[in-house]
């Protein structure tokens, strides 16, 4: 066993070394969530795909080479059961894979009496072409989430997996993107995973403070992503040059800019649900309340509907008066992602007394309101009277 990680990152531990030997110096009931990526046993030696003329080979290494089913299924049983182990009794793991392994480690984690919660489907937005004529390009990949037990409650955060799903509960199929190029500055992994994808998944089943666990820790994007957001983390690979990389990747994030620059980028979804921010005098901004009407003028003032991005993601209306006093309101249902086009009369006719068009945008919504986790600073001078899109995490905040 080699502990990898500079003595500085106290909440960054990464061992290196067959994880079956280093589970047993580890606490017992000591993490609060598992995420593991085992190997899905792909790998063929030197066989190659030819590639437009070009000879490829896929080979990952002899970590990954096809076995027989029955040594897989006990490679599976015996890390498994390890990570049981260790996992506290209210805690999840979350297993990812394909159709190669991934009915292998339900029926183990069934036999260990793990309950399975879920299967995401992780649906990657932009999948590489699978070469082959013979069946359907592979777009997904499968992660299994299950507690310890059946009898013990897990930690849940449904309401913040809700409310970043726009106040609607979180589904098991979530559409991602794969690695960006800006996950890559320190080198790559073959089978590196997104930030985005470990973002939702440890926001979904731990709080800050806990202790993540990744028994093939590779270049440590779990470990990246744990310590973003506050979290504690311990990997383990039998790689020494991966977790070099994971190290270097933790470095990284040393420098603050570098951090909230990668925590803005782990949030992006290009599904991500969006608000409606808009300014309005304090008067005005109490009779919108009172009427759930948010109104702004249409277009420039030559009349043009001009529509920004993101205005069919709308699912909220944040109104504030010159950057302050910010509240935040869910659209009418059925109303989300649309508008009307009232004139100015028929505004004056709610009590209303706009000034600046003939024509407006009107966006019904609930008064009620809604918590804001995270505040942003909505004084941008001129910027800040002029209506926007916004996404979602920029007001719910990561808790």
């Amino acid at each position: 066993m080699l502990l990898m990680t500079p003595d500085v990152y106290k909440n960054f531990v990464t061992y290196c070394g067959d994880n079956l030997e280093i589970f047993p110096k580890l606490l017992e009931n000591s993490v609060t969530a598992i995420f593991a990526d085992p190997p899905y046993f792909l790998s063929q030696g030197n066989r190659t795909v030819n590639i437009n003329g070009r000879h490829v080979n896929f080979d990952k290494g002899e970590w990954d080479r096809t076995r027989p089913v029955d040594q897989v299924h006990d490679f599976n049983i015996k890390w498994l059961t390890a990570c049981r182990k260790v996992l506290k009794k209210n805690g999840t793991i979350w297993v990812c894979g394909t159709y190669h392994n991934i009915f292998d480690i339900a029926t183990c984690l069934q036999e260990l009496s793990f309950k399975i919660l879920n299967v995401v489907v992780w649906h990657k937005s932009d999948p590489p072409e699978t070469f082959s004529q013979e069946r359907l390009n592979f777009s997904a990949e499968y992660i299994i989430w299950a507690r310890y037990e059946e009898k013990t409650k897990h930690f849940f955060n449904y309401d913040l997996m809700k409310s970043i799903n726009g106040g609607k509960q979180m589904p098991d199929v979530w559409q991602l993107p794969s690695v960006g190029a800006w996950e890559k500055r320190c080198g790559k992994h073959p089978t590196q995973k997104p930030l985005r994808l470990l973002y939702r998944i440890i926001l979904a089943c731990t709080k800050e403070g806990d202790t993540i666990l990744d028994p093939f820790a590779g270049s440590c994007t779990t470990g990246i992503a744990a310590n973003l957001l506050g979290r504690k983390f311990i990997g383990i690979d039998q790689s020494e040059e991966f977790l070099q990389l994971g190290v270097r990747r933790r470095a990284e994030i040393d420098d603050p800019i570098i951090a909230q620059k990668m925590i803005k980028k782990m949030q992006e979804n290009p599904m991500e649900v969006s608000v409606l921010v808009n300014h309005a005098k304090p008067e005005t901004k109490a009779l919108m309340i009172e009427k759930g009407i948010c109104y702004m003028r249409a277009g420039d003032s030559k009349g043009s509907l001009q529509i920004t991005p993101g205005f069919e993601r709308m699912r909220y209306v944040l109104l504030h008066s010159g950057g302050n006093d910010a509240q935040l309101f869910h659209i009418k249902q059925g109303k989300e992602g649309t508008f009307e086009i009232w004139s100015k009369e028929n505004l004056e006719k709610h009590g209303f007394n706009p000034e600046h068009a003939a024509y407006y945008i009107v966006i019904r919504f609930e008064p009620k309101t809604e918590k804001i986790l995270k505040e942003q600073n909505l004084k941008q001078k001129i910027n800040t009277y002029r209506a926007k899109i916004r996404p979602l995490s920029d007001f719910i905040g990561i808790k």
